[in-house]
C-alpha cells in the first residue's frame, strides 16, 4: 500500500506533468547549483559561518571633531568694551547669533558648545588674563583632541586698520602676548588659523599698552558691529565650506564706510 508521500507525489505529477526533457533540465540545474555554486555563507573547512550581507554597509561614520573658536581678552568690568577685548566681543556676537551659551567654565575659559549649521563648535574666552591665554587654550586642545587646523583664535591687532579683518592659516605671534602664550602652550606650533581684528594704531605719541585699553566711541562701535557681522559670516563659511572660501570673503570684505 503506497504511503502518504507517494500518494502526494502521484497527485502532483498528475496535476503538473513534466516532460522527460524538462525533468532532465531540472536535474542538471539542481546538480549545477548544489554542486558548483557554493553559497557565500558556507565555508568548506569550518561549515556554516555568519557574514554580513554585502548590500548592507557595516562602516560606522566617525563623529566630526568640533571646531574650537577662541576669542582673546581680559576678564572683568575694567576691560569690558576696550580694544584689547574685541576677541571676547566677537565670540559673544557668534554665541548670540547661533544660540550658544558660554555661561560654563572649562579649563579656565568661559565656555560653550553648540552647532553652526550641522557642524559642532566650541566657543571659549580664556579667563586667565591675556598674557596667560595659552594655559586655557592648550588644555582645551589637549583634552578634546582638536586638530590644530580647527582651532581659530580671534584677537586684536594694532597693525591692521580699524575694523579690518584678516584671516590667515598660520603665523607667528606678531608681538601679541596672548598669541605668544598660545603658541608656547601648543608646544611651539604656529600651525593654527587666526582671525585678526584691526583696532588701528595709537594716535600721536600714545603708547600701545594704554591705547589697547581705551573704549570705543559711538562711531567706532557702529563700524565694529558691522565688522562682527562679517566675522560671523566668515566662521559660517569656514566650518560649512572651507578655509579658502572664508579667507576670500574676509580679505575682500568692505568696511561700513566703503559701501
Amino acid at each position: 500500500m503506497p504511503n502518504a508521500r507517494e500518494i502526494m507525489f502521484g497527485i502532483s505529477a498528475g496535476l503538473f506533468p513534466r516532460s522527460p526533457t524538462a525533468a532532465a533540465i531540472g536535474r542538471r540545474r539542481l546538480l549545477s547549483e548544489s554542486s558548483f555554486s557554493i553559497p557565500w555563507w558556507y565555508n568548506n573547512k569550518s561549515g556554516l559561518r555568519l557574514k554580513a550581507m554585502a548590500s548592507i554597509s557595516t562602516d560606522v561614520e566617525k563623529p566630526r571633531k568640533p571646531w574650537l573658536f577662541v576669542g582673546l581678552g581680559n576678564p572683568g568690568k575694567r576691560y569690558s568694551g576696550t580694544r584689547h577685548n574685541v576677541g571676547f566681543e566677537l565670540i559673544d556676537y557668534i554665541a548670540e547669533a547661533e544660540g550658544i551659551s558660554t555661561g560654563s567654565i572649562s579649563f579656565k575659559s568661559a565656555f560653550g558648545k553648540g552647532f553652526i549649521g550641522d557642524v559642532p563648535v566650541m566657543l571659549a574666552k580664556p579667563q586667565t588674563f591675556m598674557n596667560a591665554s595659552g594655559e586655557s587654550v592648550g588644555a582645551l586642545v589637549s583634552y578634546y583632541k582638536i586638530p590644530l587646523d580647527q582651532v581659530l583664535v580671534m584677537f586684536d591687532d594694532i597693525d591692521l586698520p580699524f575694523a579690518k579683518l584678516r584671516l590667515l592659516p598660520k603665523g607667528g605671534h606678531g608681538g601679541h602676548n596672548g598669541m605668544r602664550s598660545i603658541i608656547t602652550h601648543l608646544k611651539g606650533s604656529r600651525d593654527f588659523p587666526r582671525l585678526r581684528i584691526g583696532i588701528g594704531r595709537p594716535p600721536g605719541k600714545m603708547d600701545a599698552a594704554s591705547f589697547v585699553l581705551r573704549p570705543f566711541n559711538r562711531e567706532e562701535r557702529e563700524e565694529l558691529d558691522f565688522t562682527f557681522q562679517n566675522g560671523l559670516e566668515a566662521v559660517r563659511i569656514l566650518v560649512q565650506q572651507d578655509f579658502n572660501r572664508s579667507a576670500t570673503f574676509v580679505n575682500s570684505a568692505k568696511s561700513l564706510h566703503t559701501l
